[in-house]
């Protein structure tokens, strides 16, 4: 199941829907709401280029159990 939201932002909010998406999907994942794979994907990246990203945002790859990590690793 998935949810579909629409936002409404003014016009001197200057930012590109895909910089939005990236945003939300790095503060998912950095609160733990959201697994690595998932967030990347939400954001329309893959695992790699998402985790090289995370950094402009302000988010630890290493957020999360070490166990994670090697699976996701393994799966990029």
């Amino acid at each position: 199941m998935s949810k579909k939201v629409i936002l409404e932002l003014p016009d001197s909010v200057d930012v590109d829907p895909s910089e939005l998406l990236m945003i939300l999907a790095a503060q998912l994942y950095a609160r733990g709401q959201m697994a690595m794979g998932h967030a990347a994907a939400l954001a329309g990246l893959d695992k790699r280029v998402f985790m090289e990203r995370l950094g402009k945002y302000g988010v630890s790859v290493f957020n999360y159990p070490a166990v994670d990590l090697s699976k996701d690793l393994d799966q990029a």
